[in-house]
């Protein structure tokens, strides 16, 4: 996809922080109406149902990939993490959908931010990858933040926040699966995959909950799909146009956006404590992308330098 149609050379197009950055508000934007939309379903139609119909009416969007997929030859160890990232994702999205019911937009998205997290301690775990001080730092505050959006003891933990708590478990299991796989086949491949297990996995929970949907939920559902789709899109062209030092810290922009929308749309007061932990989750993040990148930057100079003197 071009971005200008100047004398620029493509690669100066391509390695723009300020595009970098529009395309990173540009997919904040979209996962914010992705929950909107979910949330305006409300509980009409069963979380799980709400779930697969989502992905049912987002396999238009598979249809490029089918040829990719078709020509990728599996081994019998990569056919079983795509299934287990498809169970781990399935199970996320349910309980996903189900606190979109049940608890504020805002609680949603700064929760959200916890996978990061997970996925570092899970590195850790199951990859074998240090956790530097930084890193653990990083984890510290980011959980602070995470009982602060609860207040355990101080007021009462919904089930939605309970099944946030398990999304950001089972979306980081996901991503870890989806690392692993990425060092073995094409993106093209994994993206794919993903929407046809999950699709699969998602079949036996709806059938059991199933509710004849309205032609007006189908099409909240489909426009749910195009949204998380172009979220994705957008999300690739700002990891490609800039550093994530410069794009993570974008992210933030989506909890200023998910409170605006409760408070404008759905009539979810602002909670100043909500905000305070969604910005130590965010700002642990930041923090710990910020130094792994400047870690690898250090890494990488003294070839550089040595490249130079020969």
């Amino acid at each position: 996809m071009s971005i200008g149609m100047d004398a620029a050379t493509p690669d100066t197009q391509s390695k723009s922080p300020m595009v970098g950055v529009f395309w990173m508000l540009i997919t904040g934007v979209c996962f914010v109406a992705v929950t909107a939309l979910v949330k305006t379903l409300g509980d009409r139609v069963p979380a799980a149902e709400s779930a697969f119909l989502r992905y049912v009416l987002g396999l238009v969007f598979l249809i490029p990939m089918i040829r990719p997929i078709l020509r990728e030859r599996l081994t019998r160890r990569q056919v079983k993490l795509f299934a287990f990232r498809g169970v781990a994702h399935t199970l996320g999205v349910i309980l996903w959908f189900y606190a979109m019911t049940r608890i504020p937009i805002a609680e949603v998205t700064a929760m959200n931010y916890l996978s990061p997290v997970y996925v570092t301690i899970g590195a850790a775990l199951v990859l074998g990858e240090k956790l530097a001080a930084r890193r653990i730092t990083a984890i510290v505050v980011a959980l602070l933040g995470a009982l602060i959006i609860l207040r355990p003891g101080f007021r009462e933990v919904s089930p939605g926040h309970i099944a946030m708590l398990g999304t950001a478990v089972f979306f980081a299991m996901g991503y870890l699966t989806a690392k692993i796989l990425s060092d073995e086949v094409s993106p093209t491949v994994v993206v794919g995959m993903l929407s046809i297990t999950v699709t699969i996995g998602l079949a036996p929970f709806a059938a059991a909950v199933w509710v004849t949907p309205t032609m007006w939920d189908l099409a909240t559902l489909f426009a749910v799909a195009c949204f998380a789709t172009a979220g994705h899109y957008t999300m690739t062209l700002a990891f490609a146009a800039a550093p994530i030092t410069v794009t993570q810290p974008v992210t933030f922009l989506q909890l200023v956006w998910a409170v605006l929308l409760g408070w404008l749309v759905f009539d979810e007061a602002p909670d100043l404590w909500v905000i305070l932990g969604g910005v130590l989750i965010i700002g642990a993040i930041s923090f710990m992308t910020w130094r792994e990148a400047m870690a690898k930057r250090r890494q990488t100079t003294p070839s550089i330098v040595s490249t130079n003197k020969a």
